[in-house]
């Protein structure tokens, strides 16, 4: 059995009880061939940083868990990983998820996580790192990285709009907040959300106003699944492509998840190698 198998253990002076620590990443969860592609790339660069410590996956949603899984291996639950990971032994948990924003899901998945690791004769420890935009300095490097991701053909007469998930969450003011640092590089660029504001209609009115007719379309989401395929570029009458058009603006979708680029990765891996470092 390799050291990834059997993930770090040792003894420390504070405790003089071994200890296995195991991470947990967390996804929505989708199969495209694009997104289980850009699973892998984030796995292997955390491995690469944690080559000592097994990594597991769980996605939050009931309905791809439940897809055929094809080629890939499936995947759980967040709840029945860890109660796996328990039965095998590992005393420390290091969970981190895929969101953008500290919303109702992440929200829950902490206290869910929590909750594992106050049960009698289980884990030592489970801690959850932060969403991508979990402090005012991650805004800071998130905007840039965005601001980094716009194509480079892209007019400045052009809008760029990046279309975010959203919550029914005081969180969900962090797009808003995105937006703002964003403008103060690109006064074009827009952020908007499925749920909550501001919206798609909130963002026509404002190109109208500014008399602008053509705009990027760019997913503010770690992978290109559904909500990007079909809610951002379809053609469907209430994707955002065919709001926009109907409001005379031409589109130019660009399918392209955040966690594809290597300076937004970072800051989630950032998160994880805090939280682990915490558990060393």
């Amino acid at each position: 059995m390799s050291a990834c198998d059997k993930g770090i253990e040792m003894t420390t002076e504070r405790s003089s009880v071994l200890l296995k620590i195991g991470i947990l990443l967390i996804a929505f969860g989708t199969r495209t061939p694009q997104a289980l592609a850009t699973y892998q790339f984030i796995e292997r660069k955390i491995q690469a940083i944690f080559p000592d410590i097994p990594v597991r996956w769980a996605f939050t949603s009931a309905v791809v868990r439940k897809k055929p899984a094809g080629d890939a291996r499936p995947v759980e639950s967040v709840e029945t990983s860890l109660a796996r990971m328990m039965d095998e032994g590992f005393t420390h948990v290091a969970v981190q998820a895929l969101h953008v924003i500290s919303g109702k899901e992440h929200h829950d998945l902490t206290v869910n996580c929590r909750l594992f690791g106050r049960m009698a004769g289980g884990f030592r420890e489970v801690m959850m790192g932060l969403p991508l935009l979990g402090t005012g300095d991650d805004m800071d490097k998130a905007a840039t990285a965005l601001i980094s991701t716009i194509p480079r053909e892209r007019k400045p007469e052009e809008a760029v709009i990046f279309m975010g998930h959203g919550s029914p969450h005081p969180a969900n003011a962090c797009y808003t907040a995105l937006m703002y640092h964003l403008q103060q590089t690109d006064p074009n660029v827009f952020v908007g959300t499925m749920s909550g504001r501001p919206g798609i209609g909130d963002i026509c009115e404002s190109l109208r106003k500014q008399k602008i007719t053509s705009a990027y379309l760019l997913p503010c989401l770690a992978v290109v699944g559904n909500h990007t395929l079909k809610d951002m570029a379809g053609e469907n009458e209430h994707s955002w492509k065919s709001v926009l058009e109907k409001h005379g603006i031409s589109c130019k979708p660009v399918l392209k998840g955040l966690a594809e680029y290597d300076a937004i990765v970072d800051i989630w891996v950032d998160h994880l190698k805090t939280i682990v470092g915490t558990l060393l």
